[in-house]
Protein backbone atom coordinates (compact mmCIF):
# COMPACT_ATOMS: atom_id res chain seq x y z
CA UNK A 1 0.00 0.00 0.00
CA UNK A 2 1.23 3.51 -0.82
CA UNK A 3 1.37 5.37 2.48
CA UNK A 4 1.75 8.96 3.64
CA UNK A 5 3.30 9.27 7.09
CA UNK A 6 1.99 11.91 9.47
CA UNK A 7 5.12 13.13 11.20
CA UNK A 8 5.78 15.48 14.08
CA UNK A 9 9.51 14.76 14.16
CA UNK A 10 9.02 12.64 17.27
CA UNK A 11 9.86 9.02 18.04
CA UNK A 12 6.31 7.62 17.76
CA UNK A 13 5.56 8.76 14.21
CA UNK A 14 9.04 7.59 13.19
CA UNK A 15 8.70 4.12 14.75
CA UNK A 16 5.24 3.67 13.24
CA UNK A 17 6.74 4.37 9.81
CA UNK A 18 9.25 1.59 10.48
CA UNK A 19 6.36 -0.75 11.35
CA UNK A 20 4.57 0.17 8.11
CA UNK A 21 7.68 -0.70 6.09
CA UNK A 22 8.11 -3.97 8.04
CA UNK A 23 4.50 -4.84 7.14
CA UNK A 24 5.28 -4.39 3.45
CA UNK A 25 3.89 -0.90 2.87
CA UNK A 26 5.75 1.84 0.99
CA UNK A 27 6.18 5.31 2.52
CA UNK A 28 5.93 7.66 -0.47
CA UNK A 29 5.43 11.03 1.25
CA UNK A 30 5.51 12.81 4.60
CA UNK A 31 2.88 15.20 5.96
CA UNK A 32 3.15 17.72 8.77
CA UNK A 33 1.03 20.49 10.27
CA UNK A 34 2.88 23.48 11.63
CA UNK A 35 1.92 26.57 13.62
CA UNK A 36 1.51 29.89 11.82
CA UNK A 37 4.77 31.83 11.71
CA UNK A 38 3.14 34.84 13.31
CA UNK A 39 1.93 32.78 16.28
CA UNK A 40 3.42 34.10 19.49
CA UNK A 41 6.07 31.59 20.55
CA UNK A 42 6.11 29.88 17.18
CA UNK A 43 7.61 26.60 18.41
CA UNK A 44 4.86 25.67 20.85
CA UNK A 45 1.20 25.75 19.93
CA UNK A 46 -1.51 24.81 22.39
CA UNK A 47 -2.95 22.02 20.25
CA UNK A 48 -4.89 18.98 21.41
CA UNK A 49 -3.89 17.17 18.22
CA UNK A 50 -0.40 18.04 17.07
CA UNK A 51 3.16 18.24 18.40
CA UNK A 52 4.60 21.52 17.16
CA UNK A 53 7.85 21.81 19.13
CA UNK A 54 10.76 21.17 16.76
CA UNK A 55 8.74 22.04 13.66
CA UNK A 56 11.58 24.18 12.28
CA UNK A 57 13.62 21.01 11.69
CA UNK A 58 10.94 19.08 9.76
CA UNK A 59 12.29 20.11 6.32
CA UNK A 60 15.64 18.56 7.25
CA UNK A 61 13.85 15.41 8.48
CA UNK A 62 12.23 15.00 5.04
CA UNK A 63 15.57 15.62 3.35
CA UNK A 64 17.16 12.93 5.55
CA UNK A 65 14.52 10.47 4.30
CA UNK A 66 14.69 11.76 0.71
CA UNK A 67 10.89 11.98 0.50
CA UNK A 68 8.47 14.73 -0.58
CA UNK A 69 7.07 16.73 2.33
CA UNK A 70 3.59 18.26 2.39
CA UNK A 71 2.97 20.91 5.02
CA UNK A 72 -0.01 23.04 5.97
CA UNK A 73 -0.32 25.73 8.59
CA UNK A 74 -2.65 25.00 11.50
CA UNK A 75 -5.39 27.59 11.09
CA UNK A 76 -8.09 26.08 13.29
CA UNK A 77 -8.31 25.50 17.03
CA UNK A 78 -9.74 22.71 19.19
CA UNK A 79 -13.43 23.52 18.64
CA UNK A 80 -15.14 20.13 18.87
CA UNK A 81 -13.50 18.46 21.88
CA UNK A 82 -16.15 15.78 22.39
CA UNK A 83 -15.56 12.03 22.45
CA UNK A 84 -17.03 11.75 18.96
CA UNK A 85 -15.87 14.20 16.31
CA UNK A 86 -18.28 15.76 13.81
CA UNK A 87 -16.98 17.82 10.89
CA UNK A 88 -16.65 21.31 12.27
CA UNK A 89 -15.51 24.46 10.45
CA UNK A 90 -12.69 26.23 12.26
CA UNK A 91 -11.49 23.06 14.00
CA UNK A 92 -7.81 22.10 13.65
CA UNK A 93 -8.93 18.61 12.50
CA UNK A 94 -10.13 20.18 9.24
CA UNK A 95 -6.55 21.36 8.61
CA UNK A 96 -5.54 17.69 8.67
CA UNK A 97 -8.35 16.84 6.24
CA UNK A 98 -7.20 19.43 3.69
CA UNK A 99 -3.56 18.34 4.03
CA UNK A 100 -4.30 14.62 3.54
CA UNK A 101 -6.69 15.35 0.65
CA UNK A 102 -3.87 17.19 -1.12
CA UNK A 103 -1.43 14.30 -0.58
CA UNK A 104 -3.98 11.75 -1.78
CA UNK A 105 -4.63 13.77 -4.94
CA UNK A 106 -0.91 14.31 -5.66
CA UNK A 107 0.62 10.98 -4.57
CA UNK A 108 -2.21 8.46 -4.91
CA UNK A 109 -1.78 7.22 -1.34
CA UNK A 110 -4.12 4.61 0.14
CA UNK A 111 -2.95 4.59 3.76
CA UNK A 112 -1.85 6.96 6.53
CA UNK A 113 0.87 6.14 9.07
CA UNK A 114 -0.17 7.46 12.50
CA UNK A 115 2.03 7.28 15.60
CA UNK A 116 -0.79 7.42 18.18
CA UNK A 117 -0.30 5.21 21.26
CA UNK A 118 -2.89 6.15 23.83
CA UNK A 119 -4.92 9.22 22.88
CA UNK A 120 -8.51 8.35 21.94
CA UNK A 121 -8.94 12.04 21.17
CA UNK A 122 -6.35 11.84 18.38
CA UNK A 123 -7.41 8.39 17.18
CA UNK A 124 -11.09 9.33 16.75
CA UNK A 125 -10.20 12.46 14.77
CA UNK A 126 -7.61 10.85 12.50
CA UNK A 127 -10.02 7.97 11.81
CA UNK A 128 -12.77 10.47 10.94
CA UNK A 129 -10.52 12.23 8.42
CA UNK A 130 -9.34 8.91 6.93
CA UNK A 131 -12.92 7.67 6.58
CA UNK A 132 -13.98 10.83 4.75
CA UNK A 133 -11.04 10.45 2.35
CA UNK A 134 -11.32 6.66 2.00
CA UNK A 135 -7.81 6.17 3.42
CA UNK A 136 -6.67 3.33 5.70
CA UNK A 137 -5.18 4.49 9.02
CA UNK A 138 -2.15 2.41 10.06
CA UNK A 139 -1.49 2.76 13.80
CA UNK A 140 0.78 -0.12 14.81
CA UNK A 141 1.65 1.38 18.22
CA UNK A 142 -1.95 1.72 19.37
CA UNK A 143 -2.46 0.55 22.97
CA UNK A 144 0.95 -1.10 23.10
CA UNK A 145 2.62 -1.54 26.50
CA UNK A 146 4.71 1.61 26.80
CA UNK A 147 7.68 0.08 28.64
CA UNK A 148 8.04 -2.63 25.99
CA UNK A 149 7.51 -0.08 23.23
CA UNK A 150 10.21 2.30 24.48
CA UNK A 151 12.65 -0.60 24.76
CA UNK A 152 11.80 -1.66 21.20
CA UNK A 153 12.31 1.85 19.83
CA UNK A 154 15.74 2.09 21.44
CA UNK A 155 16.83 -1.36 20.26
CA UNK A 156 15.60 -0.58 16.71
CA UNK A 157 18.20 2.22 16.50
CA UNK A 158 15.91 5.22 16.67
CA UNK A 159 18.16 8.07 17.80
CA UNK A 160 15.76 10.57 19.35
CA UNK A 161 16.36 13.32 21.90
CA UNK A 162 14.07 14.92 24.47
CA UNK A 163 13.05 18.36 23.17
CA UNK A 164 10.25 19.22 25.60
CA UNK A 165 9.61 18.42 29.27
CA UNK A 166 6.37 19.03 31.15
CA UNK A 167 6.15 16.68 34.13
CA UNK A 168 7.08 16.33 37.79
CA UNK A 169 10.62 14.94 37.98
CA UNK A 170 11.75 16.15 34.57
CA UNK A 171 14.28 18.99 34.76
CA UNK A 172 14.92 21.19 31.68
CA UNK A 173 18.57 21.73 32.67
CA UNK A 174 19.23 18.02 33.12
CA UNK A 175 17.03 16.26 30.60
CA UNK A 176 16.53 18.38 27.48
CA UNK A 177 18.77 17.09 24.69
CA UNK A 178 19.24 13.67 26.30
CA UNK A 179 18.70 10.58 24.12
CA UNK A 180 16.00 7.98 24.72
CA UNK A 181 18.51 5.33 25.80
CA UNK A 182 20.08 7.78 28.27
CA UNK A 183 16.61 8.59 29.66
CA UNK A 184 15.08 5.11 29.75
CA UNK A 185 16.17 4.10 33.31
CA UNK A 186 15.04 7.44 34.73
CA UNK A 187 11.70 7.36 32.87
CA UNK A 188 11.02 3.87 34.29
CA UNK A 189 11.83 5.20 37.77
CA UNK A 190 9.45 8.18 37.31
CA UNK A 191 6.76 5.81 36.08
CA UNK A 192 6.98 3.72 39.24
CA UNK A 193 7.12 6.75 41.55
CA UNK A 194 4.67 9.17 39.95
CA UNK A 195 2.88 7.13 37.25
CA UNK A 196 4.56 9.15 34.50
CA UNK A 197 3.84 7.64 31.06
CA UNK A 198 7.12 6.07 29.94
CA UNK A 199 6.52 7.04 26.29
CA UNK A 200 5.35 10.55 27.26
CA UNK A 201 1.74 9.84 26.30
CA UNK A 202 0.42 12.01 29.13
CA UNK A 203 2.26 14.98 27.63
CA UNK A 204 5.22 14.51 29.99
CA UNK A 205 7.81 14.95 27.27
CA UNK A 206 8.28 15.20 23.51
CA UNK A 207 11.12 14.04 21.29
CA UNK A 208 12.81 14.75 17.99
CA UNK A 209 14.33 11.99 15.84
CA UNK A 210 17.85 12.64 14.57
CA UNK A 211 18.41 9.25 12.96
CA UNK A 212 16.70 5.90 12.30
CA UNK A 213 17.13 3.00 9.86
CA UNK A 214 14.81 4.72 7.34
CA UNK A 215 17.02 7.84 7.17
CA UNK A 216 19.54 8.10 4.33
CA UNK A 217 21.36 10.84 6.22
CA UNK A 218 21.40 11.75 9.91
CA UNK A 219 20.51 15.10 11.47
CA UNK A 220 23.14 16.77 13.65
CA UNK A 221 22.27 19.55 16.11
CA UNK A 222 24.98 22.22 16.05
CA UNK A 223 23.36 24.63 18.48
CA UNK A 224 20.12 25.06 20.40
CA UNK A 225 18.66 27.06 23.26
CA UNK A 226 16.33 26.22 26.13
CA UNK A 227 13.06 28.15 26.13
CA UNK A 228 11.07 28.15 29.37
CA UNK A 229 7.36 28.07 28.57
CA UNK A 230 6.14 27.91 32.18
CA UNK A 231 8.45 28.21 35.19
CA UNK A 232 6.42 25.97 37.51
CA UNK A 233 8.42 25.06 40.63
CA UNK A 234 7.38 21.38 40.50
CA UNK A 235 6.81 20.65 36.81
CA UNK A 236 8.42 23.36 34.65
CA UNK A 237 7.49 23.31 30.97
CA UNK A 238 10.45 24.00 28.70
CA UNK A 239 11.63 23.05 25.25
CA UNK A 240 14.67 23.10 23.00
CA UNK A 241 14.67 25.52 20.10
CA UNK A 242 17.04 24.37 17.37
CA UNK A 243 19.26 27.22 16.17
CA UNK A 244 21.52 25.39 13.72
CA UNK A 245 21.36 21.88 12.27
CA UNK A 246 22.95 20.02 9.40
CA UNK A 247 22.75 16.65 7.65
CA UNK A 248 25.61 14.15 7.62
CA UNK A 249 26.15 11.04 5.54
CA UNK A 250 25.80 7.81 7.49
Amino acid sequence: MRVVALISGGKDSCYNMMQCVAAGHQIVALANLRPAENTEGTDELDSYMYQTVGHHAIDLYAEAMDLPLYRHTIKGTSVDTGRVYTKCEGDEVEDLYHLLKLVKDKEGVEGVSVGAILSDYQRVRVEDVCKRLNLQPLAYLWRRNQEALLKEMISSNIQAIIIKVAAFGLDPDKHLGKTLDQMEPYLLELSKKYEVHVCGEGGEYETFTLDCPLFKKKIVVDSSQVVVHSADAFAPVAYLRFLKLHLEDK
